[in-house]
């Protein structure tokens, strides 16, 4: 009697912990699947300040470029995602109609085969450039020095429209001559001024997960769940980095060492190549 008991209390014992095991396996599984739908808040983001940039078929929350005269058929929508069209007729980049001071970032991108794009911040200024001038100058450095002093050069003229700002490399590493210049010029690098400190990027064609917190001067840069850079924008050698680039006496210099603006939009850039973005979140810090 005795012995027929314990059995009938373990065998229940056991039920329950199956039961159990059970619950929590659905309920994991139910919170990683919510966390994986595409441009939208899981309870936990909602609870933690995110804030949705993209629901996925519309440009609200975006400065609309689509609506700009003449049309320069940079950007669309495509399952999904916001994409830049490759080779457009005036490449612009698309602003967030919020500006953002201090903030943490997260997004998934895909970038198409030799594509290059990057996703700029703390933007200090914007100008329009001819790049059928290039050929009277050594670098587009120079043309781009040219354009901002002169502002000579209207929409209408412009093969791009440039962005003073802090920008976050996307590119493909194996497949675009910028990226084999090596890690200042490779996917998770603030560009040209602090270097990625491994690769972390995805194959070509498959989404990749990136985060940016922005808290005063200082930055972190996140890849895949790796952090690829961890610096300050007003650091001595950020600073060399940027005057290298552009040279000391630079207006563009000027405004990225001073940084006047404190509040900015956000921008995705398009560099002429295809790229998608989508889960596009923000919380501010």
């Amino acid at each position: 009697m005795e012995k027929s008991l314990y059995v009938d209390l373990t065998a229940y014992s056991d039920t329950l912990k199956r039961m159990r095991l059970l619950i929590l396996t659905t309920l994991f599984a139910g919170a990683l699947c919510a966390a994986d739908v595409p441009n939208q808040l899981n309870a936990a983001e909602k609870a933690a300040g995110w804030k949705l940039l993209f629901d996925g078929k519309s440009m609200e929350g975006w400065k609309d470029v689509r609506k700009n005269t003449p049309a320069g058929g940079s950007w669309t929508i495509e399952d999904g995602a916001l994409k830049s069209v490759p080779h457009p007729k005036l490449r612009e980049d698309l602003f967030t109609a919020e500006t953002f001071g201090d903030f943490e970032l997260s997004w998934e991108w895909k970038i198409g085969a030799k594509g290059n794009s990057g996703l700029k911040y703390r933007i200090q200024d914007r100008f329009f450039v001819d790049e059928r001038r290039i050929k009277e100058f050594k670098r587009f450095e120079e043309l781009a020095n040219d354009a901002i002093r002169t502002r000579k050069t209207k929409r209408t003229e412009a093969t791009q429209e440039y962005i003073v700002g802090f920008e976050y490399q996307m590119i493909d590493d194996a497949g675009h001559a910028d990226a084999r210049r090596g890690g200042y010029y490779q996917t998770g690098a603030l560009y040209s001024m602090i270097a990625a400190s491994q690769s972390a990027a995805k194959p070509v064609g498959e989404f990749n997960h990136s985060r940016v917190v922005v808290k005063g001067n200082h930055i972190e840069h996140w890849l895949n769940g790796v952090k690829v850079v961890d610096g300050e924008l007003n650091a001595a050698a950020t600073l060399e980095k940027t005057a290298a680039r552009w040279t000391t006496d630079s207006p563009i210099y000027k405004a990225l060492a001073e940084q006047p603006k404190k509040r900015c939009p956000i921008a995705l850039q398009n560099h002429g190549d295809a790229a998608w973005f989508r889960s596009i979140k923000i919380r501010k810090q």
